[in-house]
């Protein structure tokens, strides 16, 4: 049973009106960017996609802005004091490999066949069952995803600051339904542009003066080692199959549940990522997009572990029932010791920056999914362009008020991450296993989409409640469940994706084209620009680089 998701009531910041001053500007700096981009918006491709006329280096840092929101520091940093260094799983095999075959082998498809969505592109590949039951599916984990953020930003802001949790629930809310409504996706991008930068000064102080105060690295080591054990230092030490450790899984649900098909289920379908992806301005920005996001990604890792770490030796029982504090209070904790006025106010704004961005990535892909792909393609149907853009407007405010009423969904996990990964094995992991068969197998047929995401959504739920909730299997903790959900929803839609297609039709072979791998369409074929030579250009190089720079990270971990 995990104890709810709050902060603890001693963990108010003292701060001041140099603090406030800082958080203020940000304010309206924001603001400011959603009023510039409002000039730029004139057409339904303009509000949901920024015209696809974005360059690369915008559209990569929105797009791991988008990823880095709050529940990704605090949930993150609270896996590190729970688990230790297998956090850098996360990262470096749950990430970067991912958003390489994103940007290597889907993203031409995507971006080639023209689709406004990652649901859309089910339309083209299976039939309209599908592309409505994943467009409900992705449009529900919108919103849950994008409640977590509201919450998760409530408790932080009551905790630290005194403003009560409806306060921060709308300020938040209005700010961000500010800017998307003004801007569209164009006004997110950039504030997420501006946020990266942000959370990064929000994160480096906190790190440095954190490993400062725990002797440097060396001494972060040998008091955690002392601790918890050799393995709570390693990435890889304890995890042969039977044997324990603090993550609670081996490195064959590692490497399959969360390097194979959460991964994979997360960064190539979730359309919160791909979007950015969408509005660059030609197919090699669209594919250099998360593989230029990939090189950050490496290394960010150590800016949400090593306060995670540190905050495990400065508060030995964290997270048990022997502290006051929760795994998910290890950066506010860490704020509120080491942190002096002025740099207090940077690293608020930088956390509230994060919510915001987390949130608003989620409420833009979710105004555009169910703007193009739910109420235009079955509600109403064949209006003017600019119904559409005053729809997704009032959509975006319909998705504000309803991550509202989804955030205290999270109350019942004591570390978000753990909540998170839980969301993605029930819908992304799903929508992947279609994906991946229906974009590299021709046979599958027009059915088998739809039923494929059906098996893989229920097997999923059906493992984790059942299984893993009532104890049929003993699964030690909740990331080790979320692998071995994964698993069984890749395994089931898979399973039934196969099964369907050898009793059902296949898509006439005509109409696959730019739609599986081998066929290509002519949105595909697009030559590379004059001066495009350059190796920071070139989409094989840089995805090649991330990986091996990954592997190369795991070296010092390893033993």
């Amino acid at each position: 049973m995990h104890t709810p998701t709050y902060l603890a009531a001693g963990l108010r910041l003292p701060t001041n009106w140099l603090d406030y001053t800082i958080l203020g500007i940000y304010f309206l700096v924001v603001l400011g960017i959603g009023f510039a981009a409002r000039r730029s918006v004139k057409t339904s491709l303009d509000f949901f996609l920024s015209g696809r006329s974005l360059p690369a280096w915008v559209t990569g840092l929105a797009f791991i802005a988008a990823n880095l929101g709050a529940t990704e520091i605090l949930g993150m940093a609270a896996n590190s004091a729970q688990y230790g260094v297998y956090t850098t799983h996360w990262y470096w095999i749950g990430a970067i490999p991912a958003m390489v075959f994103l940007g290597l082998v889907m993203m031409p498809f995507y971006y080639g066949s023209k689709v406004r969505s990652v649901p859309e592109f089910l339309l083209l590949r299976f039939d309209k069952a599908a592309h409505l039951l994943s467009s409900i599916l992705f449009a529900a984990a919108a919103i849950l995803i994008a409640g977590v953020n509201l919450y998760a930003l409530a408790i932080v802001v009551e905790a630290l600051l005194g403003w009560p949790q409806w306060v921060a629930i709308v300020v938040a809310g209005a700010f961000v339904l500010g800017y998307i409504t003004l801007g569209g996706l164009s006004s997110a991008i950039y504030n997420e542009v501006l946020q990266f930068f942000v959370i990064l000064a929000a994160l480096i102080p906190i790190t440095v003066l954190g490993l400062k105060s725990v002797g440097g690295w060396d001494g972060l080591s040998d008091k955690l080692t002392s601790a918890h054990g050799d393995n709570f230092m390693t990435a890889w030490g304890g995890t042969g199959i039977g044997s324990d450790n603090p993550l609670g899984a081996n490195w064959l649900t590692i490497v399959l549940g969360l390097g194979f098909v959460l991964s994979f289920g997360y960064w190539t379908t979730n359309f919160a990522e791909v979007q950015r992806a969408l509005s660059a301005k030609n197919l090699s920005a669209a594919q250099r997009t998360p593989l230029i996001a990939a090189f950050p990604k490496i290394f960010i890792v150590f800016l949400v572990m090593i306060p995670g770490l540190v905050a495990a030796v400065l508060v030995p029982k964290i997270g048990t029932a022997g502290s006051d504090l929760q795994y998910n209070d290890a950066i506010p904790y860490l704020m509120q010791q080491l942190l002096p006025n002025g740099v207090l106010g940077i690293a608020v704004t930088g956390l509230l920056a994060a919510f915001m961005a987390g949130m608003a990535a989620n409420v833009s892909s979710f105004n555009t999914v169910f703007t193009a792909d739910i109420w235009q393609k079955y509600v109403v149907k064949d209006r003017e362009d600019s119904y559409y853009v005053r729809f997704g407007r009032l959509v975006t405010a319909v998705g504000v008020l309803a991550s509202i009423g989804t955030a205290f969904l999270a109350s019942s996990f004591s570390n978000i991450m753990a909540y998170l990964q839980t969301l993605f094995s029930f819908f992304n992991v799903p929508m992947f296993v279609v994906f991946i068969i229906g974009m590299f197998w021709k046979r599958a047929s027009m059915k088998s989409g739809f039923w494929g995401l059906i098996a893989g959504t229920t097997a999923a739920m059906v493992n984790y409640f059942w299984i893993y909730k009532q104890g049929i299997i003993d699964i030690p903790s909740d990331q080790g469940a979320n692998f071995v959900s994964a698993i069984a929803g890749f395994v089931a839609g898979a399973v039934v994706m196969i099964a369907v297609s050898l009793f059902t039709a296949p898509k006439p072979q005509a109409e696959l084209q730019g739609l599986v791998y081998g066929t290509r369409s002519p949105g595909m074929a697009e030559p590379p620009a004059q001066g495009d030579d350059a190796w920071y250009r070139k989409p094989a190089l840089l995805g090649w680089g991330a990986v091996i720079l990954a592997a190369a990270c795991y070296i010092p971990f390893s033993f």
